[in-house]
């Protein structure tokens, strides 16, 4: 048989061999290496018999599919270092993931110590060296198999795998797990590893079903990549926005008033104002839109004619039951049904369209109690939310425009390197979660593929990501710990109108069905919030901070000058505060750079008698004494420019 490799030469042998036995045979630093194959496109594990000719290619940890087979094996080395601590314990899944891997097993929680002992029972595992076997039982034999090992979550899984499934284990000495693999041939291939963390975690990932324990790790074949990878963690911890938020008094949690309802301290609504005003003003001066302010609830009529009823309900605020003669409200998850009915309170021409409606929404969405986290997933929230009533000829040009405000509302905010697109699509095997018919879908997700496309802009698909009324761009950025969140969303509708019985009257006095584009331009001001603490640390561009200058005198003599000097800040639209407390102005400054305050001002005799300031900024550490008025020239550009000042690190702050 001929073996075509990677880098096109090829290998003939005149017997069938492993994976594993072929790459050995290559070399004998590449069998040490290999953690997977893959033949003719498939992944496939090292002991995977290949009798025939193909194109083979021997992934190691610096392949994607290796480095998952690498990590997934630790998992297994984790899950028997458990059992062997804790043999009551039951095992359900474990995983390699982006960032490492995971275990969850049904056990009581556990400490940072309890985790040291498991590390150091994995340390012996992987001393101990054991073999890593593959074996496969029929679907009765492998359900009596974890039977008897009292394995119930295992059983079930095996039980709700298809008929013809082929049911495979890996054995390590004396532990055996249910799973597909691909695995490393033995434990002694692991290199370097980490538990991270614990945390709860529901079987499936249902609030119905029990809670589990999950244990996070991650593994790397060389210490100084773990080293390298832990340091990373511990800076993102600093970034965590759950911990930083706070820490910085921009928001909070308050357990009576509920889970998923953070409340926005004054500084965070500060920022979330700012943020706001600009996107109203930017919407409505600059790219066409119109305000409405509509209502936070709505009877379930409104949700019948939309399909939220039939496709949402479950993710709503229901009050009361529907009933014969009473009405049944519910919060609304959403504002397009809201603004349509603007839209029909008058009769529009095509000479009117296209209408634009913007709205800063507040939205209602009853997410699981497992998913709230922090101002990323809540259950009240406020969005830039907008409707694009057109014609069908004026759909790609402005689905263009609302794809180019979005990139600009990210460019200002310094973060358009950070997100990912997504062309969000139906699932056409679950047909009965959307309205219309494939044609309608598979024309409107060509479009928006077809824009993309020209607009040179990179993307990935979403099978089943879409709305079920319409595909849709999804802008996608990760969290500090790599969880995506959609950020923006630019949706195609080419159905809702008919529901609505919307129509406008074209030039031959016909009525006609618009198109409609729901979009946000910014998003979430809550998670959006989120993500800017997490990207800055803290430290927020000059525009957006809720404290842009802290005026610090020097003694209580020149309080008088540093009030004045506050006044004139004021007056010029600079968010500034006076720190007239009676410290050394060491201790103001540090106490200012500690709350991340952009631009300090010390001022003494020589600053009162000259009306200078003495400018400090977390960006260039001392700028020297300057004039009042030249700072705040300077300052308001910054403000007005939303310009993005960089950190020297060699500054002396």
């Amino acid at each position: 048989m001929k073996i075509t490799l990677k880098d096109g030469s090829s290998k003939e042998y005149d017997k069938a061999m492993s994976v594993y036995e072929i790459a050995c045979d290559i070399s004998e630093g590449l069998g040490r290496a290999a953690c997977a194959g893959e033949v003719n496109g498939e992944v496939v594990d090292l002991r995977t018999v290949v009798d025939s000719d193909c194109e083979l290619n021997i992934l190691t940890f610096n392949d994607e599919a290796g480095k998952a087979a690498y990590r997934h094996t630790t998992s297994h080395v984790l899950a028997e270092a458990v059992k062997r601590l804790y043999p009551d314990a039951k095992c359900a899944i474990g995983p390699s993931i982006d960032t490492g891997f995971y275990y969850d097993f049904d056990m009581p929680s556990l400490s940072r110590e309890d985790l040291d002992k498991i590390e150091a029972e994995m340390k012996k595992i992987i001393k101990e060296g054991a073999a890593i076997e593959r074996f496969t039982l029929p679907r009765a034999e492998a359900v009596k198999f974890m039977e008897e090992r009292q394995e119930p979550y295992k059983v079930e899984l095996i039980n709700d795998l298809p008929e013809d499934a082929e049911i495979s284990f890996y054995s390590q000495g004396a532990f055996t797990d249910l799973c597909a693999g691909p695995h490393l041939m033995s434990t002694k291939g692991i290199k370097a590893f980490k538990l991270i963390s614990s945390s709860g975690a529901y079987w499936r990932g249902s609030e119905k079903n029990k809670m589990l324990t999950r244990i996070y790790g991650t593994a790397y074949t060389k210490k100084a990549d773990l080293d390298e990878y832990l340091a990373y963690l511990e800076d993102i911890k600093k970034r965590d926005h759950n911990k930083l938020g706070r820490e910085m008094e921009l928001f909070t949690t308050v357990d009576v008033i509920g889970q998923g309802l953070p409340l926005l301290m004054p500084k965070g609504a500060k920022i979330v104002q700012t943020m706001q005003r600009w996107i109203e003003d930017l919407e409505d001066n600059e790219w066409g839109y119109i305000r409405t302010k509509t209502p936070f609830m709505a009877k379930s009529d409104l949700y019948k004619i939309s399909g939220h009823w039939d496709h949402y309900k479950e993710g709503m605020f229901v009050m009361g039951e529907e009933a014969e003669g009473k009405e049944c409200f519910a919060l609304r998850p959403m504002t397009c049904p809201f603004q349509y009915y603007v839209y029909k309170a008058t009769q529009h021409s095509y000479m009117d369209l296209p209408l634009r409606y913007g709205e800063t929404s507040t939205l209602f969405r009853n997410e699981d109690s497992g998913e709230m986290h922090g101002l990323t997933r809540v259950r009240q929230f406020t969005i830039s939310e907008g409707h694009l009533i057109v014609r069908p000829d004026q759909m790609v040009e402005e689905f263009k425009k609302c794809l180019a405000l979005a990139k600009h509302c990210l460019t200002v905010l310094g973060v358009e390197e950070d997100v990912t697109y997504r062309l969000s699509r139906w699932d056409p095997d679950n047909k009965e979660k959307y309205i219309g018919d494939a044609e309608t879908w598979n024309k409107t997700e060509q479009s928006i593929r077809d824009i993309l496309n020209e607009l040179n802009i990179d993307f990935y698909e979403g099978i089943g990501e879409a709305a079920f009324y319409g595909p849709k761009v999804d802008i996608q950025a990760k969290n500090v710990y790599g969880k995506e969140d959609t950020m923006i969303t630019i949706q195609w509708d080419a159905l809702i109108a008919e529901q609505f019985d919307m129509y406008y009257i074209d030039q031959n006095g016909d009525k006609v069905r618009p198109y409609i584009i729901h979009r946000t331009s910014m998003g979430c001001y809550e998670r959006t919030l989120a993500w800017l603490i997490e990207k800055y640390a803290g430290n927020f561009p000059t525009w957006l901070c809720p404290e842009q200058v802290r005026v610090l005198p020097i003694s209580e003599k020149y309080a008088d000058y540093a009030e004045a000097v506050n006044k004139e800040l004021k007056a010029n639209g600079v968010r500034a505060s006076v720190d007239n407390r009676s410290e050394k102005i060491g201790w103001k400054i540090r106490q200012a750079r500690l709350e991340r305050i952009p631009y300090m001002l010390v001022v003494g005799q020589k600053e009162e008698e000259e009306g200078l300031v003495s400018v400090r900024s977390r960006f260039e550490g001392d700028e020297g004494q300057k004039s009042l008025n030249e700072f705040i020239d300077a300052i308001c550009k910054e403000i007005r420019t939303k310009e993005i000042r960089k950190i020297n690190p060699e500054a002396n702050n």
